[in-house]
């Protein structure tokens, strides 16, 4: 596994922080054989995922890592990029992955806040909607991932 690492990010974004049309940048993740077939192996034990030649037989035509395997990888590159001061709190998510992602893949994820919905029953928090797309070193998109993320304002005092 490769990773180009991020610069270690200050965790300092409260709600009153963030704006429509922010946007973050992770570092990269390089991706090869081995890893998709020892993701398979554990987690999603398909032919496709853990076999050359039964990958090149099936509709993805070749090695495919399994789309939580490309949505596990996200993850860390998306908690990387995103200062949000107590941490990216799922409140749901909408998963698509338009292509297959593949051995010789280096991906990266862009985020841009898309909407902002301040809590009225629970003051002091509100719901933030991210799009972030996985792209490949050709600028490919491997997943594009909706999430609602509970965020906090910041504390008085």
């Amino acid at each position: 596994m490769t990773d180009t690492q991020s610069p270690q990010i200050t965790r300092d974004l409260y709600l009153e922080d963030v704006t429509v049309g922010d946007r973050f940048v992770s570092g990269e993740h390089a991706l090869d054989a081995e890893q998709i077939k020892t993701f398979a192996a554990q987690y999603d034990p398909q032919p496709f995922h853990l076999d050359e030649a039964a990958g090149a037989q099936s509709l993805f035509g070749g090695l495919a890592a399994s789309g939580w395997h490309t949505a596990a990888i996200t993850m860390k590159l998306f908690v990387a990029s995103m200062p949000f001061a107590e941490g990216l709190i799922g409140a749901g998510v909408e998963v698509t992955w338009p292509k297959p992602t593949r051995a010789d893949d280096v991906l990266h994820v862009e985020s841009t806040v898309q909407e902002i919905k301040h809590s009225r029953s629970r003051p002091g928090r509100g719901i933030v909607t991210v799009e972030t797309l996985t792209l490949n070193q050709d600028g490919e998109i491997r997943q594009r991932l909706v999430s609602r993320m509970v965020m906090f304002s910041r504390p008085e005092g």
